[in-house]
């Protein structure tokens, strides 16, 4: 599923629906966990902020579901499904495939995006825990 809004809507209320709909697919679903890809700064400061804004709504829906949130760096993605830290989308798509086995990627570059997220997420998050315990 890929949420969106209404681009014309005013910033607030865009967010009041991310916010809504996040809730919504997490009592649905009840994720053990919730992935994100941790915002990187780049060129178009005004689109990092909607974006880091967009992010804080769903940390926040997640955790007033008590569900854990981990954030991967693009690189960790990129990593986790080509091998290579540096690669466009469309290799990421490819590697989705390949890595899947199916050709149901997403066409969307978001939805294929936030498809690498969750693959790495699968790959990373025992290495996590067991980081975590070695450290208590």
């Amino acid at each position: 599923m890929t949420l969106r809004t209404p681009t014309g809507l005013e910033s607030a209320q865009r967010l009041k629906m991310i916010y809504r709909g996040i809730r919504e697919v997490i009592e649905r679903n009840k994720p053990t966990a919730v992935a994100l890809e941790r915002l990187m700064w780049g060129r178009n400061a005004a689109n990092a902020m909607d974006v880091a804004r967009a992010s804080g709504v769903v940390m926040l829906a997640a955790a007033e579901s008590d569900v854990p949130v981990e954030e991967y760096a693009p690189l960790e993605v990129k990593m986790a499904v080509t091998g290579v830290g540096n690669a466009t989308k469309e290799v990421v798509r490819r590697g989705l495939v390949r890595l899947m086995g199916v050709e149901g990627v997403p066409q969307d570059p978001d939805a294929a995006d936030a498809t690498a997220v969750a693959i790495c997420h699968l790959q990373q998050s025992r290495l996590r825990t067991l980081a975590r315990e070695a450290v208590r």
